[in-house]
């Protein structure tokens, strides 16, 4: 699921990864709260075998109902960052948000003190975690090789 407001090049490298890899990717469009019942409906519709979420606003603020329908449809479920597995997805890789929250908290403090904003460096995340949520694995019958377990900055049992 994608939301059409998505400001990043997400979709694009996901179709790229996924032309690689030989797989079939099913874009469905969320462009407001909304649309997430049609959202589902087309996902059923297409019978996609797993969910890969894009993380937008709509996303994130739905990620409770996105997580149950993967859940109760047994789909695989992969999200951008830590939360999707923590909330009962199967996998998540992205930037640790808390550390990028704690950071930007700093840059505040530092316009605060005088610093203008102007001449704060413009960043991007440097470490990237892969979260595993194995309870969500074993509820799917699907087995995590070791070789990932061992790679994952996470394990959630």
């Amino acid at each position: 699921m994608e939301s059409g407001a998505h400001a990043d090049n997400e979709i694009l490298e996901a179709e790229r990864a996924a032309r690689a890899l030989g797989i079939k990717l099913h874009v469905i469009a969320m462009r407001r709260a909304a649309d997430l019942d049609g959202a589902f409906r087309a996902a059923r519709e297409a019978g996609v075998d797993s969910l890969y979420v894009v993380s937008s606003r709509h996303t994130v603020l739905n990620m409770p109902l996105i997580v149950e329908f993967a859940t109760k449809n047994r789909l695989p479920l992969a999200g951008g960052w830590g939360a999707w597995a923590e909330s009962g997805g199967l996998i998540s890789y992205g930037p640790n948000l808390r550390v990028m929250a704690r950071h930007a908290a700093s840059l505040v403090d530092k316009v605060l003190k005088g610093a203008k904003p102007a001449d704060l460096p413009v960043e991007q995340p440097t470490k990237f975690e892969l979260v595993i949520n194995l309870k969500t694995a074993k509820a799917l019958g699907l087995s995590i090789p070791s070789t990932l377990l061992a790679r994952a900055d996470e394990v959630i049992e």
